[in-house]
């Protein structure tokens, strides 16, 4: 065969008719072709060769062109380059940085075209290697580069080096003349958390688009800056951008944490109006911003509109459903959801889980447990929390410890839950000692940290060691808030120290209603009239016909006798329509949720067997010592009225049905209110009576009944 052009071509010619055929094996015949190229004498002889590499990811084949194309001496720039990008189409980045480093002179498409296969494939930091060799080598960066830098430049946290950069872009002259070199920049310091830098970067480009201001709304939203996102959104109107769905569903998010329902109803007409209301992350957005503002109903009609729902919708909806106190609801949703066929992550676990733990559901939180190992979230921190929150309010901190011992990673997050879960159950040394091994990790206390340490130390009577931590608490860097404050409080009012207490809300700068209330509570346990009087005309004075504050102050005359002072607080309450709260409380049995309330006897389906059980119940009890304490009772009647009227309580009627229904396993009951003083007594003996255990979660903390004790020690 000839070595002269025209071989070349007929050869070439011979080469392409063969892949246009596709006739036999293409590795088989490889070298036959390339022994018929010896009389190449261009590099487009070699093209159909390396097409056809490419096609089959092939790299030997692109090693022997590339040593036939050394062999005839043709440029190694030209080579070197075309086996660059070969080798990053067929994903062999290790062949093409061998050949780009063997490269004595590179263009910038090649430097761009590495720098962006390392950014694409997450390798940040292998992309900035390659930019500081190009700097290094006296290589301009353009456009294409700076841009792409800029977002490895954000991903590994290197601010330094992306201001410096920035400074070269503005030398160059892109930093206002090429928006995508702007959007890079806008974007890359909202990562950094610089949304002012951002600003003023967004400020400086000449020409404007979608994607650069919605970079800069975006990082308002994910900073908490809503409502500077909603300005931005404003001026882009206003300068005649058009919003995409990105934008949308930014600035509701925007809405939904400031709850400015108004604007984000605004919105929802100009998404309707520009044909986004459809799109499924504008609807998200929509569902997210609805449950935000706590309008329930039109989050799910936008739900109902969306006709494939996704992870992240369902996600959002069984969040939003538990945020706004929906939670039997959201288990709801859940269930149709994996009916649906849905594969959760673990935010969708944790708001379910978080659900059957604010209703204290063990048996349905334990089936969540089971998807949750099944999907292999139960070492994740998320789901951890999650599962460690619902048994820590399911009673169960021993399950909930072995949960956060299996976590793969612990953060302030899940030491947190797990403190509060130790606090509320009245393990407070075991609580400190939790707080004690986070401090030797070296993670940073936050505000639900000191409240958890402090209601550890209130719930289990470390009076003196509450007060030495909230005093190392007010000397740290952790801003105190008013529900701080009302924890010391209420350690101090139960401790018998008023004084002290009511010195320590005097401190505070704008007390509100709460801590004067809690200050109150504690003159209630310890009937003094005096202080509780002039307190509740501090809190009058505040908030005139606060419901609360009369209502302690009625149940202290009563406790006290002042029977006058009784009818007259009544007779107030009902001059200002005020009505109390009933007592309730909730068994779950069998998966099924039961409520009672104090004094409803005939409202249950199964109310006879109820009332037979608990009388027989109350006389079990009396053999043993129960004797009802009838200064719970805070009305003026007959002793045996005063009688029954106890043994009326709806936590006693939750217990006789669970003891009815012989439901195995421990009773564990939901109360709305603090268990009073007699109820807490006959549970004792009727767990030593029934040889069961008894779990009562009232609205301060847990209390563990066992074979006749508690496990507050008789200190709520």
């Amino acid at each position: 065969m000839r070595r002269d052009h025209y071989g070349g071509l007929i050869v070439v010619s011979r080469i392409s008719s063969f892949f246009s055929s596709k006739a036999g094996n293409f590795r088989s015949q490889f070298r036959l072709l390339c022994i018929a190229s010896n009389s190449f004498t261009t590099t487009h002889t070699f093209s159909p060769l390396l097409r056809q590499c490419i096609d089959e990811r092939w790299l030997p084949g692109i090693k022997t062109i590339q040593a036939q194309m050394l062999k005839y001496g043709f440029p190694i720039q030209l080579s070197g380059s075309k086996l660059v990008d070969v080798g990053l189409k067929c994903g062999e980045i290790g062949y093409a940085r061998e050949v780009f480093d063997e490269m004595p002179e590179r263009h910038i498409v090649t430097w761009n075209s590495l720098i962006a296969y390392f950014i694409k494939h997450r390798r940040s930091k292998e992309a900035v290697e390659v930019y500081r060799l190009m700097i290094t080598s006296n290589v301009s960066p353009d456009e294409y580069t700076l841009s792409s830098v800029f977002k490895a430049f954000s991903d590994l946290g290197f601010e330094k080096e992306a201001q410096r950069s920035h400074g070269l872009a503005v030398v160059l002259g892109l930093e206002v003349s090429n928006v995508f070199v702007g959007s890079a920049l806008v974007d890359m310091y909202v990562k950094f958390g610089k949304t002012r830098e951002a600003k003023l970067v967004l400020d400086r480009v000449e020409e404007k688009d979608v994607v650069l201001i919605t970079a800069l709304i975006v990082g308002y939203s994910q900073k908490g800056e809503d409502a500077e996102a909603v300005k931005a959104f404003r001026s882009m109107l206003g300068e005649g951008v058009q919003p995409n769905e990105y934008t949308y569903a930014s600035v509701l998010i925007s809405c939904g944490n400031l709850k400015n329902v108004s604007n984000g109803k605004l919105i929802h007409g100009l998404m309707i109006k520009s044909g986004f209301d459809s799109a499924l992350g504008s609807q998200t957005s929509l569902l997210t911003m609805y449950l935000r503002c706590g309008l329930v109903d039109d989050s799910l009609w936008i739900f109902k509109c969306i006709e494939y729902p996704n992870q992240v919708t369902w996600t959002s909806l069984i969040s939003g459903l538990v945020l706004n106190g929906r939670e039997e609801m959201a288990l709801t949703e859940f269930r149709k959801m994996m009916r649906d066929s849905v594969k959760p992550n673990s935010f969708t676990l944790s708001s379910g889980l978080r659900g059957c733990s604010n209703l204290a559901m063990f048996e349905e939180g334990r089936q969540i447990h089971g998807i949750v190992t099944k999907y292999g979230f139960d070492r994740d921190k998320y789901a951890g929390s999650g599962l460690i929150d619902l048994y820590g309010k399911c009673g169960c901190s021993d399950m909930a410890r072995s949960v956060f011992d299996g976590l793969n990673e612990v953060d302030v997050i899940s030491v947190n839950t797990m403190m509060y879960s130790y606090a509320q159950n009245g393990l407070g040394r075991e609580a400190l000692e939790l707080f004690e091994r986070m401090m030797n990790l070296g993670l940073q206390a936050n505000d639900v940290t000191v409240l958890s340490v402090l209601l550890a130390c209130n719930n289990s009577g470390f009076v003196d060691e509450g007060c030495e931590f909230f005093e190392s608490f007010r000397k740290g860097k952790v801003v105190l808030t008013n529900d701080h404050y009302a924890c010391m409080v209420d350690m101090l009012g139960r401790a018998g120290r008023l004084d002290e207490a009511e010195r320590l809300v005097n401190e505070v700068v704008n007390p509100d209603l709460v801590l004067w209330r809690t200050l109150l509570s504690a003159c209630k346990i310890h009937r003094n009239v005096e202080m509780a009087e002039r307190l509740k005309r501090k809190i009058l004075e505040m908030a005139p016909g606060d419901e609360g504050a009369l209502i302690l102050m009625s149940n202290l005359y009563a406790s006290t006798g002042k029977w006058n002072r009784v009818i007259e607080m009544k007779s107030d309450m009902r001059g200002m329509k005020l009505k109390k709260s009933p007592a309730m409380s909730w068994v779950d049995v069998d998966r099924e949720t039961h409520t009672f309330m104090a004094g409803d006897l005939f409202s249950h389906p199964n109310s006879e067997q109820i009332l037979e059980t608990l009388e027989e119940l109350i006389k079990k009890a009396k053999k043993v010592g129960y004797v009802e304490d009838k200064s719970c009772v805070f009305q003026d009647m007959e002793e045996s009225a005063k009688e029954r009227s106890l043994h009326q309580h709806s936590e006693k009627l939750a217990i006789a049905f669970a003891v009815w229904r012989n439901a195995g396993g421990s009773i564990r009951i939901l109360k709305n209110l603090r268990v009073c003083v007699d109820c807490h007594s006959w549970i004792k003996i009727v767990s030593r009576v029934i040889k069961r255990e008894i779990i009562c979660r009232d609205s301060k903390r847990f209390h563990h009944f066992r074979d006749g004790s508690c496990s507050c020690r008789d200190y709520w």
